[in-house]
């Protein structure tokens, strides 16, 4: 594998997820971010990999970015559990 991502992996369940908890632990460092609430945060990260991801395939068109609204929540919601569950073995 020459590259990390690429718009075929982000456009996975489990790249996009991957790159949303990522993208998401790296805002969070940022002091007007890190006020806001992380799971809005995320699901914003989520939203724009998915639609960036179908842009760089090609593949976005208005059925798929409302599909993308939708998946959003989903890519989301797996990145937080993923982040807690890992923050859980922590302590």
């Amino acid at each position: 594998m020459n590259e990390f991502f690429t718009w075929a992996v982000l456009a996975t369940y489990a790249g996009a997820t991957l790159a949303t908890a990522l993208i998401t632990e790296l805002l969070k460092n940022f002091s007007f971010i890190a006020k806001l609430n992380t799971r809005g945060v995320s699901y914003l990260v989520a939203l724009i990999v998915l639609l960036t991801a179908g842009a760089g395939l090609g593949t976005l068109s208005w059925g798929s970015a409302g599909l993308c609204v939708i998946n959003a929540v989903v890519v989301a919601l797996a990145s937080n559990g993923a982040f807690d569950a890992l923050s859980m073995n922590r302590k």
